[in-house]
């Protein structure tokens, strides 16, 4: 597609996505009368039974024998539900409306709650902090053990001559297997191919930048570049790009479950009920507007905050890497990354969109309060310099990457636009000798015309 500054200022500039079909297919959602239950939000339904929780809890329950730890806690989880159930049954729906739209209500409460619970914990000291972590499992609050990396990086160890491949073979844990599932869904959540290679690509460079702060970025060349950056990342990003494919092929057509003669057609429909009711492609145009780059260089920017804050974090926290809390964060990101993205996509691109989204407002919200806390926890390991020839090399970039903005969005533009009126200007003195000898003849010819018919009246007053 042509960049803005083909376009003059009166012209709207095209946009990747027809936003108007899209706002004819959702009002054309309908159900056709067979999932009626499913579709409701049964908001008095909702409210009836958590009534008779309250009342079972306040009449009923015997509360004889517990401690304050015990009723603080269950008084905590009981607030976070009720307020969950509030969202789930009256917040508004968001973009997406597969397999349900509460479940996308209940993620957009999820980052609600994991926001609240950030800033409560940004509030305390750093010791405070990782105590709090205490009350959610016990063996939390502890320091992390001591570990050592990149101690030997033989890709080929011939001083282990039963088995010189150790070294890759000891890499080969579950961490591997993340990666690429992990990269995988980061490119159904990004849609473009280009996007994700850049971010696989920075988060190494930026492995590299901050290994003297955070030990376990510490890795051996071959694991950068050629088992995290080529094989994992590399192949995850080619799958997730054929399903891409495969998802914007597919035809999208629905029938209702009880339409379906046959208990296999049912099934199969009850299981693509997990698959998007239909699929759109993102172009995120990056070099199209000036808007447009910056917006790409935010959500790089914000995405790779939002990695680096997953290895701080737990390291700050003392978290081990292999605890829940870590996997149960990375699935919740997945979630909202989905939603941000499609959001933040029709921000940039629908020019009716004139509102950030929800999800997105609070993703962003929770990167960066993930981000102070820590740096607040963490000042220490924060603060330590960064290597002056990676300091070179991030300002050589930073300088490459402001020097090509100006070159591209206002140089070029210039140039264009200054060829453009000597073009117009041309093509006026190429047309203005034919527009002139049209108007002397268009002039002769209304004398003319003029000159007959004043002899024809003096024609007719002689005859009188």
């Amino acid at each position: 597609m042509p960049s803005n500054r083909n376009h003059s200022h009166c012209d709207p500039v095209p946009t990747a996505h027809d936003w108007e079909e899209e706002k004819r297919r959702y009002h054309d959602f309908y159900d056709d009368g067979t999932m009626t239950f499913f579709w409701r939000a049964h908001t008095l339904l909702v409210l009836l039974i958590f009534t008779c929780c309250l009342v079972y809890v306040a009449v009923f329950e015997d509360t004889g024998d517990v401690s304050l730890e015990f009723t603080t806690k269950r008084g905590i989880i009981a607030m976070i539900l009720a307020f969950l159930l509030f969202g789930v049954t009256q917040t508004p729906d968001g973009p997406f409306h597969r397999p349900h739209p509460a479940l996308w209500r209940l993620v957009l409460c999820l980052s609600i709650v994991y926001e609240l619970f950030l800033i409560f914990l940004l509030l305390q000291t750093a010791d405070h902090g990782r105590q709090l972590l205490k009350h959610i499992d016990n063996a939390l609050g502890e320091p992390l053990p001591e570990r050592e990396y990149c101690q030997n990086c033989y890709f080929y160890d011939p001083n282990n001559p039963s088995n010189p491949f150790h070294n890759v073979w000891e890499k080969m844990d579950g961490f591997v297997a993340s990666h690429f599932f992990g990269w995988w869904l980061k490119t159904l959540i990004l849609r473009d191919y280009w996007l994700c290679t850049v971010l696989s690509i920075m988060f190494e460079i930026l492995e590299y930048t901050f290994e003297h702060q955070l030990p376990n970025f510490c890795e051996c060349w071959w694991d950068h570049w050629i088992l995290d950056a080529l094989i994992c990342n590399g192949l995850g990003i080619y799958i997730g790009m054929r399903t891409l494919r495969y998802l914007s092929m597919k035809p999208y057509h629905w029938r209702g479950m009880w339409n379906i003669p046959t208990l296999g057609g049912r099934l199969k429909r009850i299981a693509t009920q997990f698959t998007p009711y239909f699929w759109m492609d993102f172009d995120w145009r990056p070099i199209e507007t000036l808007k447009r780059w910056v917006a790409m260089i935010a959500v790089i920017s914000m995405f790779l905050l939002a990695e680096l804050n997953t290895f701080y974090l737990k390291f700050v926290l003392w978290v081990p890497s292999e605890h829940y809390l870590c996997l149960g964060r990375l699935i919740l990101f997945l979630f909202w990354g989905a939603v941000s993205m499609r959001e933040t996509f029709q921000y940039l691109d629908d020019p009716n969109c004139k509102k950030f989204g929800r999800q997105s407002w609070m993703t962003a919200a929770i990167t960066i309060t993930e981000l102070l806390v820590s740096i607040k926890f963490g000042w220490h390991t924060i603060t330590k310099p960064i290597p002056v020839y990676l300091q070179y090399f991030w300002l050589t970039g930073l300088i490459g990457l402001i020097s090509w903005t100006v070159w591209h969005f206002f140089i070029v533009h210039y140039i264009y636009k200054d060829h453009n009126k000597k073009a117009v200007q041309a093509q006026r003195e190429e047309n203005a000798p034919i527009l002139d000898s049209n108007e002397n003849e268009f002039q002769s010819s209304n004398q003319t015309n003029s000159l007959n018919s004043k002899n024809g009246i003096v024609r007719r007053k002689k005859k009188t």
